[in-house]
């Protein structure tokens, strides 16, 4: 009897202490300068980051948004929350989208606790601004005590309009890598005794390495590049740290000494020291810091390719300023720094692995602190990571989201994934209302995740209870990766019928960019103006002379379809003035040999073969030389060879010399 009053008091005791919460959010744009340039910004009750929402595990919460933009939708997600289907927040999937002066009602139970965040999942939305954190504390309290905490939200910031910078990436553009100083080149590899580094990736047909596709204008925490909280020598801090950017990795690390790991992703964590901790976006990691006597002391964020970083300045206002180290630059020219993820693997020390200056994601120090088996039928699959920076095509297993969107999955069963990168680039992994367990040396202690990081040419194992219903989305967190196609949506619908096709954002189909590129010179122009919708690219494409002892002047219609960054096909038809000529349909191929040789194979309507081999040599960043030889069977040999200097992202002083042509000098422009 008393065991049982026991329950019962406890029971009451639970139930007094759930409440409904209640919040509102605005979403509405100002104009503000986070970067030194005033540039549209978009809000959440005025500021960015919005409002911190906290709640107590097994409260309710019911948020209403209200969309105050002009003429956008809006949505908001609450990253790792395990929500009804229905309030998962990912437009048309799962939840209607906010229109532009509507409301929308969120109300969900709050089964978990932990540190997570909230963010638009309309278009590039959260780039501009649009997220939030939010804090959950456990029924019984934190199970590592802190003396106060301090909620940490990591972002980037362009004052690009983000679909420009959608736009420059989809060219295949190097003038974010040129503008951040991490661009490659053959005399950058030979000052740094990487030459044969550098040729061995050109070699192999690998494009240059690069840490990070965006060169942003600031790194901002809390909103702000540089922010101070008080606080006693001595006084343990918990820090939940949130990486709400929309493309940026970011190290952490302290000058007040190792950060403590108490929790990841929201479940908590046996606790263990590192010196510092690379985390992805979407991440969350509550870190514990004490407070060392006198002065104040930095905990940065340092973008994980070196191009800047925001910091928080614990201690004494008044004190003097102890600065976090700085981290070592990465060296792009060394294959094994960039696949230091890929190489690590569960016999590696721990030691070894909390000693590098430049660390992977630290899961291999994390654990469980209990058991996180999961019991069911098993079934095992394997997604490889695909894409590459040159079309900016990202994709699963070779296909976009618009050529394959759905896997099946069924309740009840346990699905083991085997994530296997094939890309030089890192990519986090996000899967909606699961958490799944990361795979490591821990075993049954394997710890809870809902955001993988991935390292290049690596590989991470996760499995999760299907233990939901409806569609969820999974796909790479990197925002501009998702939009480009690294994305699939795990449906429980799909397992019952296999004819049924989930309800996909409008906005999330592939979309038209139209871009040219091309150069004026005294003698002659040439170039290509194209518009581009996934794999498929119309161009037109001129070559003309202004001298009348030209040889021939030629204008293509061409359509050509992209399979991989070594193939594509085309298809034209061809207007020429040459007098031993005539207008002619064409069709070829597109092939990159090893060294990054460019060659092209085509037939014509009129029986005649033209084969073209072309090559550019980085010198400099930016200073480029180029050559291209082309051998038609009619209108026999043409060769082209000269140098550019890149002057900004549209522009370059370019010379030439052409064989139809002459010698001219002139600007060179892209768009």
């Amino acid at each position: 009897m008393p065991h049982r009053f026991l329950i019962f008091l406890a029971a009451l005791t639970t139930s007094a202490q759930a409440a409904l919460v209640d919040y509102e959010l605005t979403v509405s744009e100002t104009r503000a300068a986070p970067a030194g340039k005033s540039v549209r910004f978009l809000t959440l009750n005025g500021g960015t980051p919005g409002p911190t929402l906290r709640f107590r595990e097994g409260d309710t919460a019911r948020i209403r948004v209200h969309n105050a933009l002009a003429r956008e939708e809006t949505s908001l997600h609450w990253h790792g929350l395990l929500v009804p289907n229905a309030m998962d927040g990912v437009p048309f999937l799962t939840t209607p989208p906010i229109p532009a002066g509507n409301d929308a009602v969120y109300e969900f139970p709050l089964r978990q606790s932990g540190t997570y965040w909230y963010h638009s999942h309309t278009g590039l939305q959260e780039q501009q601004g649009v997220y939030g954190s939010i804090v959950v504390e456990p029924k019984n309290g934190e199970p590592v005590r802190a003396d106060r905490e301090h909620v940490v939200v990591l972002s980037d910031w362009t004052n690009e309009n983000p679909t420009e910078v959608m736009r420059t990436l989809m060219r295949g553009s190097d003038w974010y890598a040129i503008r951040k100083g991490n661009a490659q080149s053959i005399l950058g590899a030979l000052k740094s005794g990487q030459l044969g580094a550098y040729l061995a990736r050109e070699k192999s047909r690998m494009p240059p390495m690069d840490v990070s596709d965006i060169a942003y204008d600031a790194f901002l925490l809390n909103g702000q590049r540089r922010e101070e909280l008080a606080a006693r020598p001595g006084e343990r801090i918990r820090l939940r740290v949130i990486n709400a950017a929309a493309a940026s990795y970011f190290y952490l690390h302290s000058a007040t000494g190792p950060l403590t790991i108490v929790a990841a992703d929201g479940p908590a964590v046996t606790p263990v020291k590192v010196d510092r901790l690379l985390v992805g976006m979407a991440e969350t990691y509550d870190l514990l810091v004490t407070i060392p006597a006198s002065g104040k002391w930095e905990f940065r964020a340092t973008a994980q390719d070196n191009s800047g970083h925001a910091s928080l300045f614990l201690g004494d206002a008044d004190g003097p300023e102890h600065a976090a180290a700085s981290l070592p630059a990465p060296n792009l020219y060394a294959m094994d720094e960039m696949l230091v993820g890929a190489l690590e693997d569960d016999d590696t020390a721990l030691d070894e692995l909390r000693s590098k200056p430049r660390p992977s994601a630290p899961y291999a120090f994390l654990k469980s602190p209990k058991s996180t088996v999961l019991s069911g039928p098993r079934r095992d699959m394997t997604l490889r990571l695909s894409g590459d920076m040159q079309r900016y095509l990202w994709s699963f297993n070779g296909k976009t989201l618009a050529e394959d969107s759905t896997i099946p999955v069924k309740k009840g069963e346990v699905l083991r994934i085997e994530l296997i990168n094939d890309t030089m680039m890192h990519h986090p992994l996000h899967l909606h209302g699961h958490f799944f367990r990361v795979l490591n040396r821990n075993g049954a202690r394997s710890p809870l995740k809902h955001t993988v990081d991935v390292p290049p040419m690596g590989r991470r194992t996760i499995e999760f209870a299907a233990n939901e219903q409806g569609d969820w989305f999974f796909h790479c967190h990197l925002l501009y990766h998702m939009d480009a196609g690294m994305a699939r949506v795990f449906s429980y619908e799909a397992a019952e019928n296999p004819d049924y096709k989930p309800t996909l954002d409008p906005g999330m189909e592939p979309k038209i960019w139209f871009m040219a590129e091309g150069s004026i010179l005294n003698n002659m122009t040439m170039g290509m103006a194209t518009l581009m919708r996934e794999r498929e690219n119309l161009s037109v494409m001129w070559d003309y002379g202004y001298e009348e002892h030209h040889k021939e002047n030629e204008l293509d219609l061409c359509w050509s379809h992209y399979f991989s960054p070594n193939l594509s096909t085309f298809l034209g038809y061809r207007f020429t003035d040459d007098m031993e000529a005539e207008d002619r349909v064409f069709t070829g191929v597109s092939y990159r040999l090893p060294y990054m040789l460019q060659t092209d194979v085509a037939v014509d309507s009129e029986g005649d073969f033209r084969f073209g081999l072309g090559r550019e040599f980085q010198l400099t960043p930016r200073l480029s030389l180029y050559g291209h030889v082309q051998y038609d069977t009619n209108t026999e040999w043409e060769l082209e060879g000269g140098a550019s200097y890149l002057l900004n992202k549209q522009f370059s002083l370019t010379s030439a010399w052409n064989s139809d042509h002459g010698f001219g000098a002139g600007l060179s422009f892209r768009f």
